[in-house]
């Protein structure tokens, strides 16, 4: 097709301009590929939108992730559709329901166990007990689940590295990602933090002695930047008041009289908290 004198192209008896034709083809390609990068933003690997108001405490609703601390490392999450996941699952504690999932460190006994109730589906281990590194996507109805492999420090006064001997483990339901460190010894490199992705909610120890000392600990939160941060592997009630009076500085902290709690993405806080949900 021969174009006129003044470039353009004569297009069912009408001659349009290239640029004006070629606009509204680049809008739509720019808007399409927006949608594409809003939609990721509803996976734990996308970039996060901002939350709105507050945390509620209330029993699970359709839209809502319940948490329940149920001691140590252990957290028994529920998905909307009913998914029941432990945490750090182990011999000493257990949830009131049998879990569809639990997930294990080994740093102690007291993060993962060998008997492992009839009934549960999927047992991810935070390490490779041959000695490889362990890798988990499990897609199981409205929850995903990746881990990303951490070291761990050898007890006993050796002062050797258990390489990819712990994980973290990402839980993404509920259109919210949360997070449960394990037994973390180290600060995050940017290879660990892009494969976490954006997280809102992290279960972090703050023990301070036999994790990460407590002046890292908060600086691994800094690195993750949730919205909301739970206490677990406390021991003690001064170990724990301790750590609250440092995070003070850059979190709310808040008590709550009950170990459960519902999440949703419209109650994040504006601004990062400290939840302390009752127990050890």
């Amino acid at each position: 097709m021969r174009k006129g004198r003044d470039g353009t192209v004569p297009l069912r008896g009408h001659r349009v301009s290239l640029a004006s034709f070629a606009l509204p083809v680049f809008v739509a390609l720019a808007l399409l590929a927006l949608g594409f990068i809003r939609a990721a933003g509803a996976a734990c690997t996308g970039p996060v939108a901002d939350g709105g108001a507050r945390l509620r405490l209330a029993s699970v609703g359709p839209e809502g992730v319940g948490l329940t601390f149920l001691g140590h490392a252990s957290f028994l999450i529920e998905s909307p559709q009913g998914v029941r996941i432990v945490t750090d699952y182990n011999d000493m504690i257990r949830a009131p329901v049998t879990p569809d999932i639990v997930t294990m460190n080994n740093a102690h006994p007291t993060h993962y166990s060998d008997n492992v109730k009839p009934g549960v589906k999927f047992v991810l281990r935070g390490w490779d007990p041959a000695g490889g590194i362990a890798t988990h996507h499990v897609d199981y109805r409205d929850v995903k689940i990746h881990n990303v492999p951490t070291n761990v420090r050898e007890y006993g006064g050796s002062g050797g590295t258990r390489y990819n001997g712990n994980s973290i483990f990402v839980f993404d339901v509920a259109d919210l990602c949360l997070a449960h460190l394990g037994h973390l010894h180290h600060t995050l490199t940017p290879g660990h933090l892009a494969d976490l992705g954006p997280i809102d909610v992290v279960m972090v120890p703050v023990d301070g002695a036999y994790t990460l000392n407590q002046d890292d600990m908060i600086a691994v939160l800094q690195q993750i930047k949730p919205k909301i941060a739970v206490p677990m592997h406390v021991f003690t009630q001064a170990t724990l008041e301790k750590f609250l009076a440092r995070a003070a500085e850059f979190y709310t902290v808040k008590r709550a009289n009950d170990p459960s709690v519902t999440l949703t993405r419209a109650t994040l806080p504006g601004e990062p908290e400290m939840l302390v949900l009752p127990g050890r």
